[in-house]
């Protein structure tokens, strides 16, 4: 069943300063945060005596899906091993570190905090004791009823020493009567609802599951012998495994000195694949949803874009380097020449000193910079692959003008207007600060002070992606496949 929340009535006016937004963070006039951002990442080994070094290489090439902080748990068959921090993976993981993680079996886990603040005490693997013996856990995705079973688990007496929605899942476990942990675990997972792709190590065994929906992708091959489990294929190719297939909506796979079993726990009445995967987050080395590679997706809908949208102009140029695969399909359909005309500066750190001077778009130079001598004088077509706010994009326009001396700005959005937020593992704005939920595509291009604006039609993306009706679109249609507890409806966007 569909659920469609109703969206606000109320006029907003364009006026996006900066702000306090959701989970405390703050918006920030240097560094833009007008993109969505990745979720988190996992990765699994079974059966390799290096697990801990090959959960570091996992989370090095899942690092796009959460910048915030990243764990480690091993087991060498009689106890668990747990290393975490805040920040990068190569930041947090020396040699030294990796030394404290022996064993043949390790869960690794990217976070950025789609729920619960950013703090340590939420960096996953969470791991905890329970009368069966010890288990970690790390969890991509978010439980849309957490608060109520939270709240139910408080009020029975549970402790909870994070803010995170994963712990309820460990909570959920460890209140199980299951006879078996894998009993525990398919009791656990029954009573939530939302999204998830999980790994539960214990001493002896990994456990791999994803949510009857297949929300979040995940997959599962082998290396020298080795069961790996990843959020994406292209951590797989990092450590040369092998791709046997991805895991089924509603799946458990239990990986054991026995081998890899699998059941179906979960009744899987129709899937909800998140179309956004395709669009930003997945990378585009990636084979996800039964091996579709977003990179050729992301072309695609490039040259879906070309079609409905051509205008005339000189120059094609991607906003680097998520719009990269778009702008050369919009490119090759229009036959207009494609460039890098925007630069992106790669090595951005979480903090830098700002100017004392005011310095012009410092907020995007910081990011990205115009070629001048490629674009002045230049007709542009600007491709990026979605608008949050606005902020960024107005930004960019201006500075092509200014900075670049583009002659014309036609910006390009390689994906429908984003109406709505995420509840099932995106940290996407509130309703109130997604332009689109509000404003027109006029009033938005006047925002943005672009020449023209076009963004892929809605029913244009679904005849680029296979089987689109097994995708959650909700971000663009308003109709979420996952039902939210109670009369929650329309106030979901205030729990994440």
């Amino acid at each position: 069943m569909h659920h469609k929340l109703r969206r606000s009535t109320r006029k907003k006016a364009c006026t996006h300063s900066p702000q306090p937004c959701k989970k405390g963070r703050y918006t920030s006039s240097v560094v833009p945060l007008d993109k969505f951002r990745e979720e988190c990442g996992v990765f699994g080994v079974y059966g390799h005596p290096e697990a801990a070094n090959l959960a570091y290489l996992g989370l090095y090439a899942l690092q796009h899906r959460g910048q915030e902080g990243a764990g480690i748990c091993s087991s060498d068959g009689r106890q668990l091993y747990l290393e975490k921090a805040m920040g990068l993976v190569a930041d947090i993981f020396s040699e030294k570190r990796l030394r404290k993680l022996p064993g043949h079996i390790a869960i690794g886990h990217n976070r950025y905090s789609t729920a619960g603040s950013s703090v340590l005490k939420n960096v996953q693997p969470i791991v905890a004791n329970f009368s069966l013996g010890t288990l970690a856990l790390a969890h991509n995705g978010n439980l849309v009823n957490a608060p109520e079973l939270r709240k139910t688990l408080e009020d029975e007496g549970a402790i909870f020493q994070s803010t995170s929605d994963s712990e309820v899942v460990v909570h959920l476990i460890a209140h199980s009567k299951g006879d078996t942990f894998a009993e525990r675990v398919v009791q656990a997972l029954r009573e939530i609802s939302g999204a998830y792709s999980l790994l539960i190590l214990r001493e002896k065994e990994l456990i791999a599951v994803r949510d009857p929906y297949g929300v979040r992708p995940l997959c599962v091959g082998q290396v020298d012998g080795a069961y790996v489990v990843a959020s994406e294929t292209c951590a797989l190719d990092l450590i040369s495994a092998t791709y046997i297939r991805d895991i089924e909506p509603g799946e458990m796979v239990i990986i054991t000195d026995n081998g890899m079993t699998s059941q179906k726990i979960l009744p899987s009445l129709r899937t909800a694949f998140c179309i956004f995967e395709f669009i930003y987050f997945a990378r585009p080395d990636s084979n996800i949803f039964g091996g579709q590679n977003v990179n050729e997706i992301r072309k695609e809908f490039g040259r879906q874009l070309a079609r409905e949208s051509k205008v005339a102009a000189d120059l094609v140029i991607p906003v680097p380097d998520s719009g990269v695969p778009a702008a050369l399909g919009y490119s090759e359909e229009s036959g207009i020449p494609f460039d890098f005309g925007l630069i992106r500066n790669h090595y951005i750190g979480r903090t830098f000193i700002e100017p004392k001077q005011s310095i012009r778009h410092f907020g995007v130079k910081i990011k990205l910079n115009p070629v001048k001598k490629l674009i002045q004088g230049k007709r542009l077509v600007v491709i990026d692959d979605s608008i949050v706010r606005g902020t960024t994009s107005k930004k960019i326009v201006k500075m092509l003008r200014e900075t670049g001396g583009a002659k014309e700005v036609h910006l390009r959005i390689s994906s429908p207007p984003t109406i709505m937020p995420c509840y099932y593992g995106i940290d996407t704005p509130t309703r109130q600060e997604l332009i689109a939920s509000s404003h027109g595509v006029e009033e938005i291009r006047k925002y943005v002070t672009a020449d023209s604006l076009a963004y892929l039609d809605l029913d244009g993306l679904k005849k680029i992606v296979p089987g689109a009706d097994r995708y959650c679109s909700a971000c663009f249609d308003n109709f979420y496949p996952i039902s939210f507890p109670g009369e929650h409806l329309e106030q979901m966007e205030f729990f994440f």
